[in-house]
This record gives structure tokens, sequence and C-alpha cells, in this order.
């Protein structure tokens, strides 16, 4: 026997990050044009490489968008159990387009240690320090709502924008180097876009990870496991628990437990005992938003099952 049923949410928590990323976005598109801008007349390609990087992030934006959205969407014929895969589909995506800007800030930097050129200007300092708060406090506010729906593609987005403020960290280091050293440590500044390159890749990686585990359907973490046995063992007539599965699927979890009843029992009573059962999962687990609960005669160590029907179910 068994029993299956789906919360219906009133609103998809998916619309929730709309918000943070479509802002992150707009930041994003007037923070390039003051980085290239500033790095172009200040004569710094950690500015211009910083700039790339943001340019980098206004595509993301959009690209995570777009997975929010279609995540969004409320399951239907072809889709069962929802669009929640277009999450992580989105973080993958994003992680692969931060390793491709790494690489070209990597060989572009080059080029310009070997290239001699003057110094960075000293107000290409300042312009930094004001890039590095706004994206510190773009990547708190982001990664709050990302812990607050639970979003794969707004942790993405929160680790994208600590990227970019390090990379403008690591430029503004660069720079400090390159002019209080004077001649000599130009090349100073190509260095610091290389550093921040090794940032950004290992950012990309911490996007990347989560979200292929989530499209393999990799098993949560064992809390959430244990969670969902000890609510469901609590259930009157629950005799034990065989196997639990469970995976997330966009912003939620899905559980597939087997629960063992006494084997004597009519299939109505066990069915009601299923009822409880998923019952008391959906409530006492906002998280889960959906239960399939397999009915199996109780088992005594490897013996037989004990009942009138051993044949189980």
């Amino acid at each position: 026997m068994s029993i299956r049923t789906q919360k219906v949410p009133s609103s998809h928590p998916a619309t929730k990050g709309f918000k943070p990323i479509i802002a992150g976005g707009i930041i994003n598109f007037f923070l390039v044009i003051i980085k290239i801008s500033a790095g172009v007349a200040g004569n710094s390609y950690a500015l211009i490489a910083d700039g790339i990087e943001s340019a980098a992030d206004i595509f993301s934006s959009f690209v995570l968008w777009f997975g929010l959205k279609v995540a969004s969407k409320e399951p239907d014929e072809d889709h069962p159990y929802g669009h929640g895969k277009a999450e992580p589909i989105a973080g993958a995506f994003v992680a692969l387009t931060l390793l491709g800007a790494a690489v070209l800030i990597v060989i572009q930097s080059i080029h310009k240690i070997i290239t001699p050129h003057p110094a960075p200007a000293r107000f290409t300092l300042y312009v930094l320090g004001v890039i590095i708060l706004m994206k510190q406090i773009l990547f708190s506010y982001v990664m709050r709502i990302g812990k607050k729906i639970n979003s794969t593609a707004l942790y993405a987005a929160a680790w994208h924008h600590l990227s970019d403020a390090i990379t403008s960290a690591a430029a503004f280091v660069g720079i400090l180097i390159a002019i209080v050293m004077g001649p000599g440590y130009e090349s100073a500044d190509g260095l610091a876009a290389i550093v921040a390159s090794v940032v950004i890749v290992v950012n990309a990686y911490k996007i990347l990870r989560p979200a292929l585990a989530e499209m393999m359907d990799t098993a949560p973490s064992d809390s959430i496991i244990r969670e969902v046995k000890e609510v469901a063992i609590q259930v009157p007539g629950v005799t034990g628990l065989d196997k639990c599965y469970v995976r997330k699927m966009g912003f939620d979890y899905y559980v597939d437990l087997h629960v063992e009843v006494e084997g004597s029992l009519s299939v109505y009573d066990g069915h009601e005992i299923a009822h409880e059962v998923k019952k008391a999962i959906l409530n006492a687990m906002p998280n889960v938003s959906d239960v399939l609960i397999h009915i199996e005669p109780r088992r005594v160590g490897n013996g037989p099952v004990h009942g009138p029907d051993a044949s189980g179910v």
C-alpha cells in the first residue's frame, strides 16, 4: 500500500527571489559602466577586469531570473514533480560563466603584466572602496533571502556578488602597491587581477558543486532524514521504519518512506496510519512538499512478516 500527497503552496517561494535578482542586475549594470570607465581613465586593468566580471554578473542575473521563473511554475502533466530542477541548472550555468570570466581575466592580465604601462591613478582606489562596500551589502542581502527560501539560484547569486567584492578588493591591493611602491611595481595591478581570478574559480566551484548535487538527486544532509524518521516513528500504530529516501526538488524536499505496521491490520487501518504519518511529516516540516508512504507488515529480526498475509505489499 502506498499513499502520496503533495502540498499546494498559495505562492511559490521562487517569487521571493525575483526582487534580489533584478536588483543585483540593475546595480551590476551601473557598476560595469563605472568600473570600466574608471579603469580606462585611471589606467587600471585590475579595475577593467573587475568590470568584465560584473558584465558576466548581468548575464548571470538574467539566467538566474529565468531559472527562478521556470522553477515557480506549478506541476503539470509533463512535470508532475514541478519545475524545480530549473533552479540548480541556472546555478550551474552561472558557475560556468564565472569560470569563463576567470580564464579571460588571466589571459588579459598576463598580457598586461608583460606589456610596460604606467601605474594606475590614485582615484581608482576610492572607486573600488565604494564598490566593495556595495557588493558586500548585496551579498548579505541575497544570501539572507536565499537561506530563507532554500534557493540554490540565490546562493549562486550571493556567491557571485561576493566574488565581485573579492576581485575588487584584490584590485584595490594591487593598485595600492603600484602607487605606494612606485616605478617597478606597475605589474602589481595585473597580478592582483590574476589573484582575483583564482578567487572567482573557487567561488564558481562553491556554486557548481551543490547545483550538480541537486541535479543528480544527491541525498540531503542526514539531519533531514533523521527528522523525517523522528516524526514518523511517533505516530501511533507505527511499529518501525524501513527505507527512507529524501531528495531536493527546487525549494522543497520529497520523501519516500517505508512504514511498518502490525501485519494483522486491515487495509483500511494501515491506510489511516499512512495518512497520519504523512500529515505529521508535512505539519512538522514545512520544507517537505511531497510524501510517498509505503506500508509494510511488521517484521521480527530477519524472520517472516507477522500477520495473515505473509506476502507483503
